[in-house]
């Protein structure tokens, strides 16, 4: 329980404690999301990202099946009609799948087997422990969207099953978001695979390293030249966020 209440409260602290990160955020996702627009929040955690949002005006799904953090989402927007919370994971195909947990540090819980064999080699998580699993429904972004609409944003964070996530969706949506990891470098490059199909090649790319909330390039690239930028950050083995917006929006 301790190690629980210490991962949920650095969680708090890093999501929601950092005043300037905010008003950076607001900056970026101001370009992809105005009053009214629906954004979809795949791997919601704590809502720092749902706070973002909602100060935009945007309506916003916010996904999280890990059940602290599902406490502290419904907690902080269970009175706002424009949040909905969903209880679940997102993947390929409905059903339920085993989460795995990390108690003290609740941002790397995942459902990818493959990805914790992956970057548990990499120096900067000797220190993680998956300590308990929980079992939670799944369901698919087509699903989401049935249910809630076409999302003008979708940010999918879900360390490593990113892949899994966007099997689950047949259509392009206007913009897009998922977490970059020099550590699965691959996978990553796996993930831009598929958006490029999904988008029949129309996406353009930036990046924004760690949690800066500003972009790496001035301005947007195709995927080569996406490639070769991540390439630029790999070495320093810090990761980050790869966004995608159509060109013809």
């Amino acid at each position: 329980m301790l190690a629980r209440a210490w991962g949920i409260t650095r969680s708090l602290a890093i999501y929601h404690g950092q005043p300037a990160k905010h008003r950076r955020a607001r900056q970026l996702y101001g370009r992809f999301l105005g009053p009214g627009d629906l954004g979809f929040d795949i791997g919601a955690h704590v809502g720092g990202r749902v706070r973002t949002w909602r100060r935009l005006g945007a309506r916003v799904v916010a996904v999280e099946p890990q059940p602290d953090c599902l406490r502290v989402l419904r907690l902080a927007f269970g009175r706002d009609d424009d949040v909905v919370v969903e209880p679940v994971a997102v993947g390929a195909r409905p059903g339920r799948a085993r989460l795995e947990l990390s108690s003290a540090t609740p941002t790397v819980s995942t459902m990818s087997s493959a990805w914790i064999d992956s970057v548990t080699a990499d120096p900067s998580f000797a220190g993680v422990r998956w300590d308990r699993s929980v079992e939670v429904p799944v369901v698919t972004l087509d699903d989401l969207v049935a249910r809630h609409g076409v999302p003008a944003f979708c940010k999918v964070d879900v360390e490593g099953f990113e892949g899994d996530v966007l099997a689950g969706l047949s259509r392009p949506v206007r913009a897009l978001s998922f977490e970059y990891l020099p550590p699965a470098h691959d996978a990553a490059l796996a993930v831009l695979d598929q958006v490029e199909r999904l988008g029949a090649g129309g996406y353009r790319y930036n990046y924004s390293p760690v949690e800066t909330m500003r972009f790496a390039a001035d301005e947007w690239l195709d995927a080569a030249g996406l490639v070769r930028l991540l390439e630029t950050y790999r070495p320093a083995g810090r990761s980050g966020d790869v966004y995608a917006r159509l060109a013809r929006s």
